[in-house]
């Protein structure tokens, strides 16, 4: 058995271009347009924040006379403890609670997850754990 001849996309491009010339002569519906084209490139919304990696979110009541906290951790290695610590002032602040900053985890007193996680969200953290 011998296979069919297949069709062979040409990789020269004879006006030079540039990484992607190779690629520019498809037409394949459903593909976004090639950077080289800066009229039909779109700008990437600007409201959109960083990714900052993935926290996670736990409720806990030991050792604290039955208050509850919510206890964020998990916090990327690449974000440094200040970067921690400011998060955690915000949080303070956005909450109207107290906290403290702990060994790179952020404990905020009082039970309102919701609010926290939808102030983490906005600030570019995915989130995890209780909601």
């Amino acid at each position: 058995m011998s296979r069919p001849n297949k069709q062979k996309i040409p990789t020269e491009n004879p006006t030079g271009g540039g990484l992607f010339a190779a690629f520019s002569g498809l037409e394949i519906p459903g593909l976004p347009p090639l950077a080289s084209d800066p009229e039909t490139v779109a700008e990437p919304p600007s409201s959109v924040p960083a990714k900052k990696g993935r926290v996670i979110l736990r409720r806990e009541t030991a050792h604290r006379g039955g208050k509850q906290v919510i206890v964020i951790d998990g916090f990327d290695p690449a974000i440094s403890d200040d970067e921690i610590e400011t998060v955690g002032k915000k949080l303070r602040a956005a909450c109207g609670c107290g906290g403290a900053v702990k060994n790179r985890t952020v404990e905020m007193q009082g039970n309102h997850p919701e609010r926290i996680r939808a102030w983490l969200v906005k600030e570019g953290f995915r989130v995890g754990g209780i909601s």
